[in-house]
């Protein structure tokens, strides 16, 4: 068991749906209840702070039912969704209301939302905040659809006073838009969109590298928190060292698909690989890796982003015009964990990155991510020894494309609990959703 003292045998007392003690193996009270793991290991449920989820309004992409059921096949017990791609975005507390109404009696697994900030909006941060927001996220790009619009530095100068007062994180996805527009504008005319060197060429990590910079100046000047999303570009990691010696309160993620995948093994074509910041080269890779040894990357989430599978134009293979988004919400945890024991790393350290580092971001760390007593009796029993191959008709969200189709993982999810509710087990699902949505705020 994967505790806060480290991996141990250990007995978890549950009552109420609340961990009340983690004790040594052997002390079960009489007539209790009692689920055995076995040599499965056993793991606070995942939290993952990045997910689209698309409803209401497309959920012909995702949808709450389908998604949260990935979840909680994956070992996931709490999500926090993204303010975009659902109409309306979440960036007015009147979004946020309708955001909660399409949950009801959908949900598998525990969700709390994120707000939007987006030109013009800096007078609903409070009010998003004070309906429960967790923080609020922002982009420096177009973000692909028409109801999120970028932000620029005077919308950012907007916002952040009012974030800094309430103490609400800014997540932001940091490609600033001059490199990008240099990249295309210097395309050689032989280019083909079905390359993937084409598309990676087109998102250098110079885009990166400036908006991480940019957004590392304005967290100094207005004392605010940022949170940097998806970061592939391991060139930015010495500046977000650099800027914790100097107490600027930033925090960053990566993904599973950029611990996994390399940009040289991408074919041609291949366009359900194609996410924005790309996947890097392969040295990149490691040196993420890196960063997550040495504390700069604090934690790593799905990114969850699917679509129609017509969207990704796998016809043509057109990476330039294919919609980007990784679908993996099921199979982080088995994608991390191959990747990680490769490297020497242990289940303790998966547990930090997946479970408490995401959980401190959203600041549920009281409730989730940790076996401890207070603790929600979120729970995952895996077999981080068994293999298995990818088949996406196993895959329960909306849409079975995804780049780990066909790939041999590491770390089977046998069983989910929710609060001390049992709502996945071998590819079954509880009768009744379990689910609730989470407030900032309240217990």
């Amino acid at each position: 068991m994967i505790t806060t003292e480290g991996e141990r045998p250990a007995a978890v007392h549950i009552r109420g749906g609340v961990i009340t003690a983690v004790s040594a193996f052997d002390d079960i009270p009489a007539g209790c209840v009692v689920h055995e793991a076995g040599e499965s290991a056993v793991m606070p449920g995942l939290v993952d702070t990045h997910v689209h989820i698309n409803e209401p309004g497309r959920t012909e992409w995702e949808g709450f039912a389908t998604a949260t059921r990935s979840a909680a096949a994956g070992g996931v017990t709490a999500l926090v969704e993204m303010p975009l791609n659902s109409i309306p975005a979440t960036t007015t507390a009147a979004g946020f209301r309708e955001k909660i109404a399409a949950t009801v009696g959908q949900l598998s697994v525990d969700v709390g939302f994120w707000g939007g900030v987006v030109p013009g909006n800096a007078a609903e941060i409070r009010p998003l905040w004070e309906a429960g927001a967790y923080g609020f996220k922002c982009f420096l790009v177009p973000s692909g659809v028409a109801e999120f619009a970028e932000v620029g530095e005077s919308d950012l100068r907007a916002a952040l006073p009012e974030l800094a007062a309430l103490g609400a994180p800014l997540l932001a996805h940091a490609e600033s838009p001059g490199p990008i527009e240099e990249a295309v504008r210097k395309r050689p005319k032989g280019a083909r969109a079905n390359q993937y060197a084409t598309w990676l060429a087109s998102r250098p990590r110079q885009a990166e590298n400036e908006a991480i910079a940019l957004l590392l100046r304005l967290a100094e000047e207005f004392h605010a928190r940022i949170h940097i999303v998806h970061l592939s570009s391991s060139d930015s990691i010495p500046q977000l060292r650099q800027a914790r010696t100097r107490g600027i309160r930033v925090s960053v993620e990566t993904c599973p698909h950029y611990l996994t995948f390399a940009a040289e093994e991408i074919a041609d074509g291949a366009t359900q690989f194609k996410c924005a910041p790309p996947i890097r080269e392969r040295e990149n890779r490691e040196k993420l890796w890196t960063a997550l040894r040495d504390g700069t990357i604090d934690f790593i989430v799905s990114d969850h982003s699917p679509c129609p599978p017509a969207m990704k134009l796998g016809e043509g293979g057109d990476f330039l015009r294919a919609w980007g988004g990784i679908a993996s919400l099921q199979i982080s945890l088995p994608a991390v964990w191959t990747q990680a024991r490769s490297r020497g790393y242990a289940l303790t350290h998966v547990a930090e990155w997946m479970c408490r580092g995401p959980a401190r971001l959203a600041g549920l760390e009281k409730r989730k991510g940790t076996i401890a007593a207070g603790c929600d009796a979120d729970l995952v029993i895996w077999n981080p020894d068994e293999k298995f191959c990818v088949d996406p008709a196993r895959l329960h969200h909306r849409h079975k494309l995804t780049p780990y189709a066909g790939r041999e993982l590491l770390g089977l999810v046998e069983t989910t609990f929710l609060r001390g509710r049992k709502v996945f087990e071998r590819g079954d699902f509880s009768a009744a959703p379990e689910g609730q949505v989470l407030y900032r705020g309240k217990a």
